[in-house]
């Protein structure tokens, strides 16, 4: 294996910015710790941006698509050409992640590693053509090592896009019918959990197509389980174009320095396979929310992840990711403009 760019060194904290932002947070006209999360948030943005007053400004939201071989064992409840179509409805302004990147004025694009929909040509997203959908995984690997190493590196370009474009905060999301059946077999593989822990309904099977999900990802995890010790090749052998593209993505902003924030069950079992090639890339990794998708819960756990929403989510697209970009900008907000006691001429709890 020649280049192994994942394997770069992460941007380390700023220790300072950071130990200066949590003395000024013991200085502001609250009882300590009495906005919870959010302090520990603002003091976490100060560390990762540098700077004592952390901002999120500048916003990107990418949006990485790919069709599965696997839906061929009906594994979904929609059928495999909803993944182009949505492609348009994301473009066109008409799909949910659409409506809250104009509302959080984010930098929205949508790069289409590969899907079923033979010579897709939509103007404002950019076609890959890294294959026709990855192979059925129950047959062999989902991807080869070329076409990983390929969607790894779509990933990048658009991390390395956002850092030109001034990002401050990156939001991957994800769109490709089949894909949390590839997010619960890597997972699975990842965690060496039951397959009956991790495997959820995804865009609506009933309790019969849930079972018969669980019997697919058995198939698979036994085909593969040669490799499991591999985190690179299992995410070849096992995962799909889009999540191997969002695992590229989130090796790359930690690399350069920008904020991830993670959205739901596909992307965080993303995260979970960033941070088993590269472990520091975790100090970058800020957790938008908890999904519906009964596996989202034990991912997030196995990564030590506090999610800042649980709105019963399970839409994808980096939906819930975005939702969560306001509670990150109130808490910089608040950390920056709120006075301290001797600003405000506040007496404090005596020492």
């Amino acid at each position: 294996m020649t280049d192994t760019w994942w394997l770069n060194p992460c941007k380390a904290i700023d220790a300072q910015a950071y130990e200066h932002a949590l003395a000024r947070q013991q200085q502001l006209t609250k009882p300590a710790g009495s906005l919870g999360q959010l302090e520990a948030l603002a003091v976490q943005l100060a560390g990762l941006q540098g700077q004592v007053k952390p901002a999120v400004d500048h916003l990107w939201i990418a949006i990485f698509a790919g069709d599965h071989g696997v839906v061929a064992e009906g594994v979904s409840a929609y059928p495999q050409e909803v993944t182009g179509q949505m492609l348009h409805n994301f473009v066109t302004g008409g799909a949910a992640i659409s409506v809250l990147a104009r509302q959080l004025d984010a930098q929205l694009e949508v790069i289409d590693l590969g899907t079923v929909t033979p010579s897709l040509s939509l103007p404002g997203v950019r076609h890959l053509n890294i294959g026709a959908g990855t192979a059925n995984f129950v047959n062999g690997p989902a991807m080869t090592e070329a076409q990983g190493r390929q969607a790894l590196q779509a990933g990048r370009d658009s991390a390395l896009r956002a850092l030109q474009g001034g990002a401050q905060v990156f939001v991957g999301g994800e769109m490709g019918i089949g894909n949390t059946t590839a997010a619960s077999a890597l997972a699975c593989a990842l965690l060496d959990c039951q397959v009956t822990d991790l495997t959820g309904p995804g865009t609506g099977l009933n309790a019969q197509g849930v079972s018969h999900k669980v019997a697919v990802i058995e198939r698979a995890l036994a085909l593969h389980a040669g490799q499991r010790g591999d985190a690179l090749q299992t995410l070849f052998n096992l995962g799909g174009f889009e999540i191997a593209a969002l695992v590229g993505a989130y090796l790359a902003c930690a690399q350069e320095g920008i904020v991830v924030l993670v959205d739901g069950f596909i992307c965080t079992v993303a995260a979970l396979v960033a941070t088993r090639l590269n472990p520091a890339s975790r100090e970058w990794l800020v957790f938008g929310h908890r999904g519906a998708e009964p596996g989202h819960r034990h991912v997030l756990q196995s990564l030590d992840a506090q999610p800042l929403l649980e709105l019963g989510l399970r839409l994808g697209e980096g939906s819930g990711a975005a939702l969560a970009v306001p509670v990150l900008r109130l808490a910089c907000a608040l950390h920056g403009q709120m006075a301290t006691f001797a600003e405000a001429a506040v007496a404090d709890r005596p020492a």
